[in-house]
């Protein structure tokens, strides 16, 4: 594919849809970067639009030539992401050198569904740990990211983290096991705070009735992205790639 193409490509953030959302950009570098998480990530329906993953939007902040091929899901944790076998086909796939990125929390702490919760100290640790050792096992590079936040205030205007456990233990994953991190959930808390409670709407999918075909009846949704909400995390995780001059970015 000639450089011109691949940044034609990149700009446009065209991909391929299917089992994972391939945006192939030059395949002579060999370099995947592959996205394990929920629907905060994910590739949406078109029956969900305007909802947008941040996944969605990361291809032109990369470097020509890095394919990105998303495996997110909406409403897995990690517990589900394992149990369905999408762990274990992100690692079928998985070449010497690419680049695993993980984020998972939202779906973790749902307490209720015996199919999805983790408790963040046990299991959540254990399955960080595990996804980290099997990309190390294939010669590639993990890459952990705490998850956004949730838009919620409380009646002072103050963020309320509801991810604060998932976060801690994940740093703490990070740390001990000498893996990049990519704090999202401090970077969009801080965002949030100082947006507040009503600019902040704007990076989520809260809509007006009659404002989207897809939502006749308007939509408040504090947990899953806009578009521009999207390509505002996108952005920060290019960010934090670049801070750390990582090859996903630079040449």
């Amino acid at each position: 594919m000639s450089r011109f193409l691949s940044r034609l490509i990149c700009a446009l953030g065209i991909g391929l849809s299917g089992a994972g959302l391939s945006a192939s950009l030059d395949a002579e570098t060999n370099l995947s970067l592959h996205l394990a998480g929920d629907s905060t990530m994910s590739i949406k329906r078109d029956s969900a639009r305007p909802e947008t993953g941040w996944g969605e939007k990361i291809v032109p902040y990369l470097r020509p030539g890095v394919s990105v091929i998303n495996h997110a899901v909406n409403g897995r944790s990690t517990r589900s992401f394992i149990d369905q076998g999408r762990w274990q086909a992100l690692l079928d796939q998985l070449q010497p050198n690419d680049v695993v990125m993980i984020q998972f929390a939202h779906n973790d702490q749902k307490m209720i569904d015996k199919k999805r919760f983790t408790d963040p100290w046990r299991a959540y640790r254990e399955n960080l740990q595990k996804f980290v050792a099997d990309v190390r096992e294939k010669q590639a590079e993990p890459i952990l990211l705490t998850s956004i936040v949730r838009r919620k205030f409380d009646d002072n205007g103050t963020l309320v983290d509801t991810l604060a456990p998932y976060s801690d233990v994940l740093r703490n994953v990070a740390a001990q096991q000498k893996v990049i991190l990519i704090d999202l959930n401090r970077s969009t808390s801080e965002l949030l705070q100082q947006l507040g409670p009503e600019r902040s709407k704007s990076l989520y999918l809260h809509l007006q009735p009659g404002q989207h075909p897809n939502y006749p009846e308007g939509e408040q949704d504090d947990t899953h992205l806009n578009p521009q909400g999207a390509d505002r995390v996108a952005r920060m995780v290019a960010e934090a790639l670049t801070e750390k001059n990582h090859r996903l970015i630079g040449p």
